[in-house]
C-alpha cells in the first residue's frame, strides 16, 4: 500500500498535504517557515492563512482552499491539531481524498494526545502527502549530532571540543542552540574550534557552571572557588549555577550505578559518557550520596530557602573537590 512520504525536516520541501508531527516545536516552526519561504520565493501572490485547530468551524478549511477571484496559490497552517475540533477531523478526512489544487496544506500536530487519529491516518496513507518527524531533541547524544547536522548542512568544519562546548553552554532551548551554530557561522575561520566558542558564548552560566564543576572535579580547589567567586562578582544567577552542576553530578550517579552503562541506554554522547566515568573514579556511594544532598541543600538556598545561598554552593564546590579523588 502506498503511503505519505517520510522526510527528513531539514530537505522539507511543499507538497499537497505536509504533516509534522512530534513534540519539537522548534522543527515544526522551522520547517513551517522553510516551506512557506519556497512558495513565496516561486509565488510572490501566494496568500497565506494561519487556522487554529482546536477553534476549527465546519467547513473552514473548504473555505480557504476555494480558488480566490485571481487564482493565487494557497498556503494554509493548521496549529495544534492534537486539541482539533471534531469538524477539523471530518474536514481533514474529506479534504485528504481531493486536495484544492495549487494549495499547500499543512498541519502540525504535537503527538501529545490521540485527537485526531482518523485524519491522521488518512494523511499517511496518501502518497502525495509528506510527514515530517518533530522528535525531541532533549537527549545528549541528539543534541551532538543537531549541532553536527547544523555546521554540515552549511559545509562548515568544526572540532569536537567545539561541539561539546556549545552544547554544554545551550543546555536548553534548542532554538537557542541552532541561533548559537549560526552565528559561529557568521565567523570567517575556516573551522570552528573550542576557543571561538569560547570567544562568543564563554560568558554564559551553562559554561562557567561546567568549569567550575571540571576544575573541583579534578581536585583544583582554589581554581574551582576562584572560577565560583568570579562568577558571583559578574552577576552569576545561582540558580541555573546550580542546574549545570546538578547535570554534571546526577550524571556521574548513573555512571556508578551501571558499570555497563552505553551511550544507548543513558542517552548520553560516548565522549560525556567517558568523562563521567573518568569524574566518577574513587567516588562510593557515601560520597555520592552526600554530593546529591549538598547539592540539594545548594538548590533549596539558591531559591530562596537560605540568606546567604554562596556559602552552600561554596560548600558543594569545595566537597566536590576534596572527595572521591583516589588515595
Amino acid at each position: 500500500m502506498t503511503k505519505a512520504k517520510q522526510i527528513d525536516w531539514r530537505k522539507a520541501y511543499p507538497a499537497p498535504i505536509v504533516l509534522l508531527f512530534g513534540p519539537e516545536s522548534f522543527i515544526s516552526s522551522k520547517t513551517t517557515r522553510e516551506i512557506r519561504d519556497q512558495l513565496r520565493a516561486k509565488h510572490p501572490n501566494l496568500e497565506i492563512s494561519e487556522v487554529e485547530a482546536d477553534s476549527y468551524a465546519s467547513g473552514q478549511l473548504l473555505n480557504l482552499a476555494s480558488p480566490s477571484l485571481f487564482a493565487e496559490p494557497r498556503l494554509i497552517i493548521v496549529d495544534g491539531a492534537e486539541r482539533c475540533t471534531d469538524a477539523f477531523i471530518d474536514d481533514a478526512k474529506s479534504y485528504n481524498l481531493q486536495p484544492a489544487e495549487d494549495t499547500y496544506l499543512i498541519v502540525r500536530h504535537s503527538g501529545s494526545s490521540v485527537r485526531g487519529k482518523a485524519f491522521l491516518e488518512a494523511f499517511r496513507s496518501n502518497p502525495t502527502a509528506i510527514e515530517i518527524a518533530c522528535a525531541k531533541i532533549d537527549k545528549d547524544a541528539d543534541r551532538v549530532k543537531f549541532v553536527v547536522s547544523e555546521f554540515a548542512t552549511e559545509q562548515r568544519k568544526v572540532t569536537e571540543g567545539a561541539i561539546r562546548a556549545l552544547t554544554d553552554a545551550f543546555t536548553g532551548d534548542i532554538g537557542e542552540l541552532a541561533g548559537a551554530c549560526q552565528q559561529l557561522m557568521l565567523d570567517s575561520a575556516e573551522t570552528i574550534g573550542e576557543e571561538i566558542v569560547d570567544r562568543y558564548f564563554g560568558g554564559r552560566v551553562q559554561t562557567n557552571s561546567f568549569k567550575i564543576a571540571d576544575a573541583a572535579l579534578a581536585g583544583k580547589l582554589n581554581e574551582a572557588l576562584a572560577l565560583l567567586r568570579h562568577g558571583f562578582n559578574t552577576g552569576l544567577d545561582p540558580v541555573p549555577l546550580l542546574a549545570g552542576m546538578a547535570t554534571k553530578i546526577r550524571t556521574m550517579a548513573r555512571v556508578h550505578s551501571d558499570p555497563r552503562a552505553t551511550p544507548a541506554s543513558t542517552g548520553l554522547d560516548p565522549w560525556r559518557l567517558s568523562k563521567a566515568r573518568s569524574d566518577v573514579q574513587g567516588w562510593n556511594d557515601e560520597e555520592l550520596g552526600q554530593a546529591l544532598q549538598l547539592l540539594a541543600s545548594a538548590d533549596a538556598a539558591a531559591k530562596g530557602a537560605a540568606r546567604d545561598p554562596e556559602y552552600q554552593i561554596e560548600k558543594l564546590v569545595s566537597f566536590l573537590a576534596t572527595k572521591g579523588r583516589t588515595r
